[in-house]
Parts: structure tokens; sequence; C-alpha cells
């Protein structure tokens, strides 16, 4: 779009309602299959709309259940990055199982896809001091893991400071060479997350003003949404109700005005691209693309 003051990513982590902690944690269930696809077709269609495009992190088991709404995303031009196979905290597994949730989802959406991989981002931010060694070993390139929050008692935050794109090595002096760091977006001065269930409860307007306040800086908005925020959810015993605040109507509303907001919303490998020279993006394997 002209007339922007900069780049933003505006990320979707595809993961669906049931596989969300706070479904997996609650005393009751639903019958209810597919919880958050209709959201993800919207964000889909409303992007190309506005010519924009965006990077979606999938939780890899996602393949087998719904691969056709996976290949959608790909052959929209989405770059496509990896959420994990199951999105169980990394933290909650031995070493073992956290390699084979890395390599495992990687290679399963390459295959579906044809395209290569080289972005991740865990579950909740939730990762462990092998994360990148565990990372270059599956060969990612980048990792879109940390948050400068605030400390948030229950959640997470407190543990970084890295604010823009970096080496890896600027969140983990050992990290293997090459790997490069994307955080997911704070406002400044209060240093809480600008998108997420922080959109929901302070609305557009305060991301909005996130955003521009980052671009001030030279700093490229690195915002998230899941698609089942964008879709009205079943109750069920035992999810928390801030789970179901400002969802459906009200979100697709809200992600519209962020998207209308003066930014170009690009992939988060392009803000990479030009943020941190050299980052190394993982080995293609024959007949993979690189878009």
């Amino acid at each position: 779009m002209s007339d922007t003051v900069g780049r933003a990513v505006l990320s979707i982590d595809v993961e669906l309602f049931d596989q969300t902690p706070a479904y997996r944690s609650a005393s009751g269930t639903t019958d209810q299959q597919g919880i958050g696809l209709n959201g993800l077709e919207w964000f889909r269609e409303t992007l190309a709309e506005r010519d924009a495009s965006t990077t979606c992190f999938v939780v890899a088991s996602l393949v087998d259940r719904y691969p056709d709404h996976i290949e959608a995303l790909a052959d929209a031009g989405f770059e496509i990055g990896s959420h994990t196979s199951s999105h169980e905290l990394l933290s909650d597994l031995d070493a073992d199982r956290r390699r084979e949730e890395l390599q495992t989802s990687r290679d399963r959406l390459e295959s579906l896809t044809g395209r290569s991989v080289t972005g991740f981002r865990a579950p909740a931010f939730d990762i462990t001091d092998d994360h990148f060694d565990l990372l270059a070993e599956a060969g990612y390139g980048y990792d879109s893991s940390i948050v400068a929050s605030r400390a948030i008692p229950g959640w997470y935050g407190g543990e970084y400071e890295l604010e823009s794109p970096a080496p890896a090595t600027a969140v983990d002096p050992d990290a293997p060479a090459g790997l490069a760091e994307l955080p997911a977006s704070v406002m400044p001065g209060l240093r809480l997350p600008l998108t997420g269930t922080w959109l929901r409860f302070f609305g557009p307007r305060y991301t909005a003003l996130g955003m521009r306040l980052l671009a001030r800086r030279g700093i490229a908005p690195v915002l998230y949404v899941h698609p089942w925020e964008l879709v009205g959810l079943p109750r069920v015993e035992g999810v928390p109700s801030r789970v179901y605040y400002h969802t459906g109507e009200w979100m697709r509303d809200a992600v519209s005005y962020i998207l209308d907001q003066p930014f170009d919303f690009v992939t988060a490998r392009s803000v990479l691209d030009d943020a941190v020279p050299g980052w190394a993006p993982a080995t293609r394997g024959a007949g993979r693309r690189e878009d």
C-alpha cells in the first residue's frame, strides 16, 4: 500500500480450539470438529483482499486432519513455518520428544507444501535451554519464540529484553551461528504483548498505537493471532472465561482494523532478510521451493 510508515508481520499461529492448552486441561469437551478453520479461511481471504502476505506457524498434525486447508495457505503465497507437531509445551517434554516435535513437524509441512520450512514458533513461547541447538539440528533458519514482555504471573515474561530481529546469539550466546531470532512485539514502555489475548483485552487501537511507536524506532511490528479467536466458540466446562472474551466477530473487526493501518504486511522471513544480513536459512531439499 502507498504512504506506509513501515512493514509489519501479522502472523497466524495455526492451531485449532481443541489444540489449545486451555481446552486440553478443561474438564468438559465439545463434539464440534475443526473449530477455527472458518477463521483461517477468513484470514486468508481478508489478506488476499488487501494484497497482503503473512507467515503461518502451523501445528503439523493438521496436515493429517485438514491437508487442504494447509495447502491453501501455501498456495496463497504465505510463508509456512512450524508450530510443532502436537502443540504441547516443549518444557513438558524430554529432549528426545522435543527433537521429534521440531524435526517431524518440519518434514511433514515440507512434504505437504513442497516449500522449505525455515521458521519456528514454540507453543505459548515456551522454550528450553537446548532450544537453539535443536532448531539447528532440525534444519531451521530462524525462531520466533521470544517475547520481551514483563513477567505475567501464571503466563510468561520477564526472561528476555530483545525487541528487534537479531542473530539468535543475542538471546543465547551459545546458539549455533546462522540462526536468527524474530521476537514477537510488545508495547514500548508498558512491555505487554501487542496481540494474542492482549489485543482482545485492550482493543485494536492499543495495538495500532504500539505498531506506530515501534515503527518510529525502526522496528517492524511482529504480531500474532489464532484462527480459533476469529470464530464463535462453544462453551466448554473448565475453559477460562478470558478465552472467550472478544472472540468471533469482534476479533475479526479488530484484525481488519489492524490490517487497515498504514503498514505493508509481509512475511517474517522478508523482515529478517533486511534486518539480519547473513542469517542462514535451512538447506533446501530437492524439489523444495523457497517462496
